[in-house]
């Protein structure tokens, strides 16, 4: 019955679906052909505004172009440059050019010398004045020759106005005097663009927006920078540190290199207003003499409405009346599903009452028979803790026998050295020495402090932990527990390094059950490494948040990686048959479990086995 239904409903929306596919394929085509009809006479009237701004630019920076010309002709300029140290001559220079900059109405006009350095300027007498500042970096400087114009246009460092720089090699012969430069400003030509309808802009070879109709685009980037035009521009000092972040313009569609349809971030309106982004026709030309390009753009929102207008009327025609007939097709269906499903419903609810007792009973007895498990539970945790705590004292135990040998070497050498010096000092006694005798009581008392400290950390070892966490120095722990391997790191020449975050770390744990983990990881390492010729351990802690580190790492042959995953396994052991129970690790790992921590065993790259274990500092409880 299922399967049939899903045919009927796929039949029923086939029609539907092909209905929707037509009107679609209809609107599409309708859209196109409007857009690309009005595109063509839009694409006219753009370059013909093209043409309008590109004279506009040329006319503004062209009055401009011959000045630098003009410079050369003077003669308080060529006397300057023939003589720059001749103060009279600069004052001269300064004159002529503060007169000239006046005239032509220019912002700056200046001289530079053969190395790039200002001897004379317009705005000698001012704050600003340029005379005596190194303008070398300035490619205006770089690339000027005699018998043409070098432009540039760049932010001033010493005033920050920005300017259109015009700048010729002035000559004697073939011998090159120095540069005439003059500053020019193009705000008359962007209040001009700010006016007209259709946003403008003038961006230099790297894609830097100089001049705009739209004040936030200005200095921003046609396309984000490389590190090669941004070093560029920093070595020329060009736009003072600016941002030239991207200004957002995305391009939909090619036309040809210069034309393309691009998506603005916003465009000014005829009455300085700004307005939101929209989809624009971009046509751009390449400046005569400059490295720019001019680009004008034509809002294409009413063209793109329009298209989508007839494209909208031509698909609802053959949409309307399909569009009704599935929806009063879906509304019958679904009027159908909701009824069946208030069925269900109705069903599923007096199933389910009916099945509420029973499952209440069945939860109930469910809940007295986790009761009962969660008490068996808690015994046998109890009882495993005290079995744990057994096993702890038994490793204790079994560690103290194994550090006999170590222990009976430590008491027999200052007991050996006291039956020495207390027969001494009888014999010295009796030949009235006493200076002597005086001098072996002395050595007899550090020896007896030695044993004392030896026995007292023995007893100490030995008792059995509260189980109490506290407060603990690592540094404390480790040189208790190196104090009782002495022996047998000696014996074996093993070298110990130890290296701890900030000198000491203090640990949230109990001190008596940390001893015996580190006894056991130590010990490890030492038989590990038994019978090498370099026996290195080092013992490394460092801070991770709430977190102790603790490293031990040997240079011993390291661990079986086939067996890693079963170090601690209960009688799991890679010593040989009869050394070890193989519960060593296991009680370690459940140590660290209880401290809030973990024990894990891992092979180091150089070689060697680690034991790391994580540890709750001791800045409070550990949560």
């Amino acid at each position: 019955m299922a399967p049939k239904r899903r045919w009927l409903r796929l039949a029923a929306v086939l029609p539907l679906a092909g209905a929707l596919a037509i009107a679609a394929v209809v609107a599409l085509v309708t859209y196109r052909v409007a857009f690309e009809l009005s595109l063509s006479t839009t694409r006219a009237s753009a370059g013909h505004r093209l043409d309008l701004y590109a004279a506009s630019f040329e006319r503004e920076v062209g009055q401009y172009a011959n000045y630098p010309y003009v410079m050369a002709l003077d003669g308080t300029v060529l006397a300057l440059l023939g003589s720059p140290t001749d103060s009279a001559r600069r004052r001269a220079a300064d004159s002529y050019l503060e007169a000239l900059n006046d005239r032509i109405g220019t912002l700056d006009a200046y001289l530079l010398d053969k190395t790039g350095r200002v001897i004379a300027s317009s705005n000698w007498n001012k704050w600003d004045s340029f005379v005596g500042r190194d303008l070398s970096y300035r490619p205006y400087y770089q690339n000027a020759g005699v018998g043409r114009v070098s432009r540039f246009y760049g932010i001033g460092t010493t005033n920050l106005q920005p300017g259109y720089f015009l700048a010729t090699a002035i000559a004697r012969g073939n011998d090159t005097l120095g540069i005439g430069v003059v500053k020019v400003s193009l705000d008359q030509l962007e209040r001009s663009w700010a006016s007209a309808e259709s946003p403008a802009i003038l961006s230099d070879e790297h894609g830097v927006v100089v001049q705009s109709s739209v004040p936030a685009w200005k200095y921003g980037t046609l396309r984000p920078l490389d590190a090669a035009a941004r070093r560029q521009i920093a070595e020329a000092q060009q736009y003072n540190d600016r941002a030239l972040a991207p200004i957002g313009l995305s391009t939909l569609r090619e036309l040809d290199d210069r034309t393309h349809i691009v998506r603005l971030p916003g465009t000014a309106g005829s009455d300085g207003s700004f307005s939101t982004e929209g989809l624009f026709l971009a046509e751009s030309r390449a400046m005569p003499d400059t490295p720019w390009t001019l680009t004008v753009f034509t809002d294409l929102s009413e063209m793109d409405d329009l298209a989508r207008l007839w494209a909208a009327l031509a698909g609802l025609g053959s949409l309307l009346c399909l569009g009704l007939l599935a929806v009063w097709r879906q509304r019958r269906r679904h009027l159908g599903e909701i009824l069946a499903a208030r069925a269900a419903l109705q069903q599923a609810h007096d199933h389910l009452e009916s099945e509420v007792a029973d499952r209440t009973a069945a939860l109930s007895a469910t809940n007295e028979r986790l009761r009962r498990e969660v008490e068996e539970r808690e015994r046998t945790e109890r009882t495993l803790r005290d079995a744990q705590s057994g096993l702890v004292q038994a490793g204790k135990l079994a560690s103290l026998g194994q550090l006999s040998a170590g222990i009976a070497h430590e008491l027999n050498q200052p007991l050996a050295a006291l039956v020495t010096l207390s027969g001494n000092a009888v014999r010295f006694l009796d030949r009235g020495d006493l200076d002597t005798v005086r001098g072996n009581l002395e050595r007899v008392r550090p020896l007896v402090e030695r044993m004392g400290h030896l026995t007292g950390e023995l007893k100490t070892f030995a008792r059995k932990s509260s189980g109490e966490p506290q407060r603990v120095g690592l540094r404390k722990v480790i040189d208790d527990v190196l104090f009782l391997l002495n022996h047998r790191l000696t014996r074996g020449r093993v070298a110990m390094t130890i290296d701890i975050d900030g000198g000491d770390i203090d640990l949230w744990c109990d001190a008596n059950r940390f001893e015996q983990v580190l006894l056991n990881l130590i010990g490890n390492a030492v038989d590990a490494m038994e019978g090498g010729d370099d026996q290195r351990i080092i013992l490394s802690a460092r801070r991770e948040g709430r977190f102790v580190r603790i490293d031990i790492r040997d240079n011993g042959p390291g661990l079986p990686p086939e067996r890693l995953d079963h170090m601690f396994e209960p009688f799991f052991t890679t010593k040989a048959p009869g050394v070890g129970l193989g519960l060593g690790l296991t009680i370690s790992a459940g140590i660290i479990r209880d401290f809030g921590g973990e024990l894990v065993a891992s092979n180091a790259e150089g070689g060697g086995a680690v034991f790391s274990m994580t540890i709750p500092t001791g800045g409070g409880e550990a949560t």
